[in-house]
């Protein structure tokens, strides 16, 4: 799989893939490499955003200012199964790849795009960065407390649209597969940001009704959201009414399931906060240790709000193995999550590649596609490829 992106949405896309067992060749522009390379902060001199999206690939540094470098990423986006490209629309077409060309020169291969807002379209020459689509796709006014809405803590719209793009590329090779015939499949940040609005984006299809900043509260669901307790706060979410009645008796509170502002969710919605108010008299007792234990087992769900450290420590994240141990060239033993994905005939590791230094591989990746030594020799001699000594 030829990946000719960089920076994140693209780069995330092809990691998902390399972890479920794809050869990713990584195309890295000469002389500095992926441009996030350069984006900290640093792991010993090594970009950790990088590294955090970047394992099971192999690096091949080429010139794309070189004629000789273009013309060897034809050659081998023609001779790969999948090619993956974010550039914006266009840009592919002028470095002598455009898309349509190559699929008719190759009716096998799958060639994947992601772009700010789409291929075609009056904002499809707008430079689209994560937070950009977020303000556009109607995300981020419903995100958070202020009235404005708040940016989403990830760059949410490269994930998504990386995610929605694997998808699409595995969905074209089984279609390849029964017809012998690959697929040209794109997303946007935009198209993937607004394809995960769920019920807040189908309440204004259905109702014409226009979402809302909500916090950490859920929009139509109460008591649901986030409750102080004696050491922090503490995430309940008693979504159905016999939950709401466990939660008054678990707390204390067994009146309140005969008051006649708390009957049903509806009417327990419009006075979320005096119930909370009410509830958190009582969860403000005891930590959220013993909360969350008392809760659970009646089947409230509950549970506190790690840090990135404490949700890595938890036992249960152990256990799924979302975290593996590799060896790094340059950093020796390090840690990478990996893709959250079981099957039950599964029993060893899913990273097995570090993230690669800038052109570690190119020969090795050259002589894969057939290339032999002499005529490697001549790209590197004539600069349109790099080799890392």
């Amino acid at each position: 799989m030829l990946d000719l992106s960089r920076a994140l949405s693209g780069p995330f896309c092809t990691m998902i893939l390399g972890d479920l067992g794809a050869d990713i060749i990584k195309i890295e522009p000469t002389p500095d490499g992926d441009l996030i390379r350069a984006w900290g902060p640093f792991d010993r001199g090594e970009s950790v955003y990088y590294l955090s999206t970047n394992h099971n690939k192999r690096s091949l540094g080429v010139d794309f200012r070189n004629p000789k470098g273009l013309a060897l990423l034809r050659d081998l986006a023609l001779k790969s199964d999948v090619v993956v490209e974010n550039f914006r629309p266009g840009a592919m077409a002028s470095m002598g790849m455009d898309p349509q060309q190559l699929f008719k020169e190759n009716a096998r291969l799958v060639i994947g795009s992601i772009s700010g807002f789409g291929s075609a379209g009056p904002l499809s020459q707008q430079p689209g960065f994560d937070q950009i689509a977020q303000g556009y796709s109607g995300l981020m006014s419903f995100t958070g407390e202020k009235p404005e809405g708040t940016r989403v803590g990830i760059a949410i719209g490269d994930l998504t649209a990386g995610m929605w793009l694997a998808i699409a590329i595995l969905s074209a090779l089984v279609a390849r597969g029964r017809d012998g015939r690959g697929q040209i499949v794109e997303t946007s940040l935009l198209a993937g940001l607004m394809g995960i609005l769920s019920v807040q984006g189908q309440r204004y299809l259905s109702l014409g009704e226009i979402a809302k900043p909500t916090g950490n509260v859920h929009p139509v669901i109460s008591p649901y959201g986030i409750f102080r307790t004696k050491d922090g706060n503490l995430n309940i979410g008693a979504a159905t009414q016999k939950m709401f009645l466990q939660l008054c008796d678990v707390v204390g509170l067994p009146e309140l399931k005969t008051d006649p502002r708390f009957l049903d969710n509806a009417r327990r919605v419009q006075v979320r906060e005096v119930l909370r108010d009410l509830l958190e008299e009582k969860l403000i007792t005891r930590t959220r240790a013993e909360w969350t234990k008392d809760l659970v087992a009646v089947g409230i769900p509950a549970g506190p709000i790690n840090n990135v450290g404490e949700a890595f420590a938890e036992e249960q994240a152990q256990f799924l193995k979302i975290i593996e141990e590799i060896r790094h060239p340059l950093l020796q033993t390090m840690k990478q999550v990996t893709v959250p994905i079981a099957t039950n005939d599964f029993t060893g590791a899913r990273i097995t590649r570090p993230p690669p230094l800038f052109a570690e591989h190119s020969r090795e990746v050259l002589a894969s596609y057939g290339y032999g030594a002499s005529a490697i020799d001549e790209l590197v001699a004539a600069g349109a490829v790099t080799q890392r000594s």
